[in-house]
């Protein structure tokens, strides 16, 4: 088995797991074959005194399709 590995930013207002959720739904739109995911890093903005935005970079990992 051979996989690959993909980054990419969910964003969501109301929490982190929101944001990776988001990051997961949008990858299997185009991605076929979504194995497991990684949260690397988690950041979000701020307005005000107020958390606005949370934002989760995730590694997703899907198998390579090997065509006979």
């Amino acid at each position: 088995m051979v996989q690959r590995v993909t980054e990419v930013v969910g964003s969501d207002p109301e929490s982190f797991a929101n944001a990776v959720q988001n990051a997961v739904t949008t990858a299997s739109k185009t991605l076929r074959g979504l194995k497991w995911f990684r949260v690397s890093e988690l950041e979000g903005s701020i307005e005000g005194d107020k958390v606005s935005e949370f934002r989760a970079l995730v590694r997703i990992y899907f198998d390579y399709e090997v065509k006979p």
